[in-house]
């Protein structure tokens, strides 16, 4: 059977191994599994949310509401923009996919970040594009703009907080240097893990409704998948000009989020308590990661994120060691995919964070 040549050039995207595979190829008990693997939020959701798609469940046989006021509205609130600056996929990550079909072909580029969110040039490869990528590990936009006079990209995408390595962009960088880029060059801000950037920083705290009244060529993505606990409910959102996202909704399907998603979604953005309490938390817990990593002589990048990369020495193999801390019940991310001899660890509760650190003393 013959299938798209362009498929032939494409990685399949490796999420973080789930605990019930865990299960079955080593024979551990779930319940003796930790994922620190994919950035979720170890306190879970408010409970608020839990409460409120109880009484949802009942009216399972209905489609959803597709006009999506209801969470329109609560982000409209959040963020002080219209409705019509909104638009909601399932996960941020499908509000990419609209933004690279609509924008690009074959005959465009699109620069990034050489270390960052994989979906980005899985999603350029989709449509034959050409990805473009600075040299550095950390976003260093003079690089950016060096490629960008070079190379005429159709879409830049700046992820900050950046994953996998976790170090955010400066405010008036990011600003001065989108002020240097041509209108018919679509910036795409990521922003998934600003609630996070929020807190530990305000310098890195890019406002969307700031973003979108000064530029018409940018729009700023969020999701519901860390800070607010809702990773299984797959929901995220864009920010933009009304022009982008009319544009961007002649790519999304009808009924593209289920009813919980929009009801989850919805409740958690009200319960901003909860989030600051699971940042707060989140950011005292890293402090542990600085001093281990301290201890055991290991680079570890400045997060601004719920996760940290140690970047492990040259006599020790990334590789290796995910295997061996997954032999033994613990699911960490290998970043060697990503050309880096480093780990990335999801900041888990106190008693997550200690036995990773056990175990991770025996790997070493």
């Amino acid at each position: 059977m013959r299938f798209n040549k362009k498929l032939q050039d494409i990685k399949t995207y490796e999420a973080g191994k789930p605990i019930e595979l865990v299960v079955r190829e080593f024979g551990i008990k779930s319940k003796d599994i930790i994922k620190l693997a994919s950035n979720e939020n170890p306190y879970g959701c408010s409970p608020k949310v839990q409460e409120a798609v109880v009484d949802i469940v009942k009216n399972m046989a209905l489609y959803p509401d597709d006009s999506m006021i209801k969470l329109k509205d609560a982000l409209g609130k959040r963020f002080d923009v219209e409705n019509d600056n909104i638009i909601i996929g399932s996960g941020s990550d499908q509000v990419i996919e609209f933004l690279i079909h609509a924008k690009a072909n074959s005959n465009s580029k699109i620069l990034t970040n050489s270390i960052t969110f994989a979906m980005y040039e899985i999603y350029a490869k989709h449509v034959g594009a050409t990805i473009i990528k600075t040299a550095s590990q950390h976003h260093d936009l003079d690089q950016f703009y060096k490629l960008y006079k070079e190379q005429k990209p159709e879409i830049i995408f700046l992820c900050t907080p950046n994953n996998p390595t976790g170090d955010a962009i400066d405010k008036n960088e990011l600003f001065n240097f989108i002020k240097k880029i041509d209108n018919d060059t679509l910036v795409v801000v990521d922003c998934a893990y600003m609630e996070y950037a929020i807190l530990k920083d305000s310098s890195k705290e890019i406002v969307a409704s700031e973003l979108i009244k000064e530029f018409n060529n940018v729009i700023y993505l969020g999701t519901f998948s860390k800070a607010y606990g809702l990773g299984g409910m797959r929901v995220g959102y864009g920010i933009s000009n009304t022009k982008i996202i009319k544009e961007l909704y002649k790519l999304r399907p009808p009924f593209n989020i289920t009813t919980l998603s929009l009801e989850a979604a919805s409740v958690a953005l009200s319960d901003e308590e909860f989030v600051k309490k699971s940042i707060t938390l989140n950011f005292e817990q890293m402090k542990r990661y600085e001093e281990f990593a301290k201890e055991q002589k290991i680079d570890i990048i400045n997060s601004y994120t719920n996760f940290v990369t140690l970047c492990l020495n040259s006599n020790q193999n990334s590789t290796k060691i995910s295997n061996s801390l997954l032999r033994k019940g613990m699911i960490v991310r290998d970043l060697s995919g990503y050309g880096m001899n480093a780990i990335r660890v999801t900041v888990g509760k106190d008693e997550q964070n200690t036995h990773f650190f056990n175990l991770m003393i025996q790997c070493l």
